[in-house]
C-alpha cells in the first residue's frame, strides 16, 4: 500500500530539529517514532496522530479528523486527519505539536522478545 510521500516530507521537515526520530514502515504506511514511541504516521494520504486520550473527543471535532480505526476497532488516543484537515501550515503544525506534546508523557510500546528456537 502506497503512502503520500509529500506528506512524509512535510513531517520530516517538521521534525528536523527533534532528536531521536526514527522512520518505520508499518501498517502499510510510514510511522515516525520519537524517543522510541509512535508519534505521527501516514496511512495512504492521511496523517496519523498519537495524542493524549484526554483530548481525543475535542480533537475529532476538528476539520478532517476522525478516530483511528485501522483495525476496524476505534482506538482512543489515535486519530487520522484527512488532507483537508492539514492543508494549511497552521493546521498541519497543530497536529505535529499535539503529537509531540503527548509524546513527552506517552509510554513506549513494550518490545516483544523474540522466541529462541
Amino acid at each position: 500500500m502506497a503512502f503520500d510521500e509529500k506528506l512524509g516530507d512535510r513531517i520530516r521537515e517538521a521534525l528536523a530539529e527533534i532528536k531521536n526520530v526514527e522512520e518505520k514502515k508499518m501498517m502499510g504506511g510510514l510511522t515516525f517514532m520519537v524517543n522510541d514511541k509512535m508519534c505521527l504516521g501516514i496511512v495512504k494520504d492521511e496523517l496519523m496522530v498519537r495524542l493524549d486520550p484526554e483530548i481525543h473527543e475535542a480533537a475529532i471535532k476538528r476539520k478532517g479528523c476522525r478516530t483511528m480505526d485501522f483495525t476496524k476497532r476505534p482506538m482512543k488516543g489515535f486519530v487520522f486527519v484527512s488532507p483537508d484537515g492539514i492543508k494549511n501550515k497552521n493546521d498541519f503544525q497543530y497536529w505535529v505539536d499535539v503529537a509531540l506534546e503527548y509524546n513527552k508523557n506517552a509510554k513506549a510500546t513494550k518490545k516483544k522478545k523474540s522466541k529462541k528456537v
